[in-house]
């Protein structure tokens, strides 16, 4: 670990702090390879605060300057993080190279990361050679007929997980990964959602399993309920019932009391709502990802004229560069064959790599996650190819009129983004 950083500097782990000192997270991560009942992870949206909300998705180098910008107007910054809107180890790639660039221009800075667990044992050795000192685990359960009841499905390696073997699963994984931590010298806190009825009363049991993993501190959260998800319909447990929780719970593990929920793309001090000043900052580096390396743009159009057609019926994108001030088409390339499942995704973004930006009229939610995840932003519009291009390379704010639910294409019911061609 740096000697030039001050650990105890987190107000997260620090109460005393909490007014004094800040953090930044950094939205990388839209991807997740879990589904809890109680989580639904929104994008673009400004009017909730609490995890698994953001109000967009950064690559790594908008990530940096929008770091570098936040820094300029919140000096008293001390820790930069990554807490979703999904996951950071199902977004590895875009989570490391994040935390290269800030280990690497801000070295004074705490790091720390916040995950479910499923990916963190792939990832222990590379974090800790980057100064990352904090790392949350959400552990929400130690039995898995407990679990069963709180997790949908987890996915890792290309093998989805369901009931109670996702149960199984993500808690092996989770003790597998504290582990490790902690042979690393990292501090680690256990974040555990408190759900009424399903696991209120498990909680002593987790606290006492982490103690003897070598976790640091717990951070007992009372469940949000969630409109349109699992558990929607239950109540959130009231003040009192989480001081006699963290009380029993306090036993075997310090509590942390002073949790914010913080949103994916929190900026200041804990409980403060985002400054609107800090999220018109994040709206401009979303739109900064041209460079030298990427500087076309990707449409799906069935003409050549108008961006109006969806990402999984197109055959071929067309590839847009900017010459004299105006869009002009480069070439056409090819889309991979449907019927791979991700494999299409991760694929498409691979042949489309030096673009900055994907425009299409319509894109379900796994395509979008993986695509956005390697660092193209893409854009679910309809309107004329040369004005809809042309305000994506300028930065300019496309209008809502052309705008499209992105991540829900609406071709069909049962639509996800399979990879298999739009029904």
């Amino acid at each position: 670990m740096s000697s030039s950083v001050n650990f105890g500097n987190h107000p997260c782990f620090n109460r005393e702090l909490r007014h004094q000192t800040g953090r930044v997270h950094l939205p990388v991560a839209p991807a997740c390879n879990i589904q809890c009942n109680f989580c639904d992870r929104k994008y673009d949206c400004i009017n909730e605060s609490r995890p698994g909300v953001t109000s967009t998705v950064l690559t790594p180098r908008q990530a940096i300057t929008y770091l570098d910008s936040v820094l300029e107007k919140i000096p008293n910054i001390s820790v930069v993080g990554i807490a979703g809107p999904g996951d950071p180890f199902a977004n590895t790639e875009a989570t490391l190279e994040t935390m290269r660039y800030v280990h690497e221009k801000y070295p004074e800075k705490i790091l720390c990361l916040a995950t479910n667990g499923v990916g963190l044992p792939d990832a222990v050795e590379e974090i800790s050679k980057m100064n990352i000192s904090h790392v949350t685990v959400t552990v929400n359960a130690v039995d898995p007929e407990i679990g069963a009841k709180i997790y949908k499905w987890a996915r890792h390696g290309g093998k989805v997980y369901r009931g109670i073997d996702a149960a199984w699963f993500i808690l092996s994984r989770q003790i597998e990964g504290i582990r490790a931590l902690k042979e690393k010298g990292i501090t680690v806190k256990i974040n555990t959602v408190v759900i009424p009825g399903i696991n209120d009363a498990h909680v002593q049991d987790i606290s006492m399993r982490m103690l003897e993993l070598g976790a640091d501190v717990q951070n007992c959260i009372p469940l949000c309920p969630v409109a349109e998800t699992e558990f929607a319909h239950l109540t959130q447990p009231t003040p009192l019932e989480m001081a006699k929780l963290r009380e029993g719970a306090g036993a075997y593990l310090p509590q942390m009391s002073h949790c914010a929920r913080c949103r994916a793309d929190a900026a200041g001090l804990l409980g403060q709502a985002n400054q609107e000043e800090i999220t018109e900052l994040l709206s401009k580096a979303s739109k900064s990802n041209f460079t030298s390396e990427r500087p076309y743009v990707a449409v799906a159009s069935m003409e050549g004229v108008l961006v109006n057609q969806h990402l999984g019926e197109a055959e071929f994108l067309r590839i847009y560069g900017m010459k004299n001030g105006v869009p002009e088409l480069i070439e056409k390339r090819f889309t991979p064959e449907p019927g791979s499942g991700d494999s299409r995704w991760n694929d498409m973004a691979e042949l489309i790599k030096d673009c900055a930006a994907l425009l299409v009229s319509g894109v379900g939610e796994n395509p979008k996650k993986i695509i956005e995840g390697s660092g193209i932003k893409i854009y679910a519009v309809e309107g004329l190819i040369s004005e809809v291009a042309e305000m994506v390379m300028k930065g300019m704010d496309i209008p809502k009129v052309m705008m499209k639910t992105a991540g829900s294409c609406g071709m069909g019911k049962t639509c996800g983004g399979t990879g298999t061609g739009c029904a």
